[in-house]
């Protein structure tokens, strides 16, 4: 593989000058804070537009995840960083395996705190954290480079397509010759940003909304949540027990007290408690009407 960095890349949108802002170093702190959110509100509309990709995306990584598979990101820099920011919030948010959702960051975990600047122009690099991580056919393997040239981000798709996973690149950039073949593109086209080329700005917002959308869809398909509570919660701080009794509260109509005392009988689990209230069942068979309904709780409770 090339593990040479591409060439002239003025002609990238992420690339080239914003008109808007050009007068932002004699700007006030107030005209540049309004230049800016001017600029946040085009990540929102870009992504809006390539809703139907961020659906064909989801749909993937749902078929991947009732396969046994995982959703693992690749990524350099500001991209790679989201990802594993991604990766990382979905076990506490969702109670899901830590293993499901994967963020790999060109240069490896350092790279999260100290830029590794040259890891991302290695194509093999990409290829190898690919073999790694054993991706394979139930995979979902998906690439982020906002300015659509990472060799790093090119390197992990095509070798996750020859393991035969399915892959999702994401780029805030018009096409580019050397875009690996992929199952779904999602080109938010954010445009040039307030300071040249400096894509944690309008491009990182658009990537970051795109993996909000991806995971937290993704775990509501698997029945992660009850109409819009995060019911698939075991409490185990003070937090939690917290956030759990709140939730069986609201969904029981019980007073704290009894709320708090249905949720220890659960055993911290959230779902489990509320069937237990609704059905008027025990602690272990409202956990085999949550396994008959595939962990969905609006099925278990009828």
């Amino acid at each position: 593989m090339n593990t040479q960095p591409p060439g002239d890349r003025g002609h990238l949108l992420t690339e080239q000058r914003l008109a808007e802002s050009m007068s932002i170093d004699a700007a006030s702190i107030e005209q540049a804070v309004a230049m800016m959110n001017v600029q946040d509100r085009v990540a929102v509309e870009a992504v809006e537009k390539v809703r139907d990709d961020v659906v064909r995306a989801i749909k993937l990584a749902v078929a991947a995840f009732r396969a046994g598979g995982r959703l693992l990101y690749f990524g350099a820099g500001t991209s790679g960083r989201l990802g594993v920011l991604d990766a990382s919030e979905c076990p506490p948010t969702f109670r899901s395996d830590p293993g499901t959702v994967l963020g790999i960051i060109a240069g490896g975990e350092k790279a999260m705190f100290v830029a590794q600047e040259g890891a991302e122009d290695s194509a093999d690099g990409g290829a190898k954290d690919v073999d790694d991580r054993r991706v394979g056919p139930n995979d979902v393997v998906m690439g982020m480079a906002a300015g659509g040239t990472t060799p790093y981000v090119h390197g992990a798709l095509r070798r996750a397509k020859e393991l035969g996973a399915k892959t999702i690149f994401l780029s805030c950039v018009q096409p580019v010759p050397t875009e690996p073949k992929v199952d779904v593109v999602i080109r938010p086209l954010t445009g040039p940003e307030v300071l040249t080329g400096s894509t944690r700005l309008k491009a990182g917002t658009a990537t970051k909304l795109v993996l909000n959308q991806i995971t937290t869809i993704s775990m509501i398909q698997l029945g992660k949540c009850y109409e819009n509570l995060m019911v698939d919660l075991r409490a185990t701080n003070v937090k939690l027990w917290d956030r759990g009794a709140r939730i069986v509260r609201l969904l029981t109509g019980l007073d704290a007290t009894q709320s708090m005392e249905l949720l220890k009988r659960a055993e911290g689990h959230v779902k489990v408690a509320i069937v237990m209230h609704k059905k008027v069942v025990s602690a272990e068979r409202a956990r085999e009407l949550l396994s008959d309904a595939d962990g969905f709780l609006r099925r278990a409770i009828g």
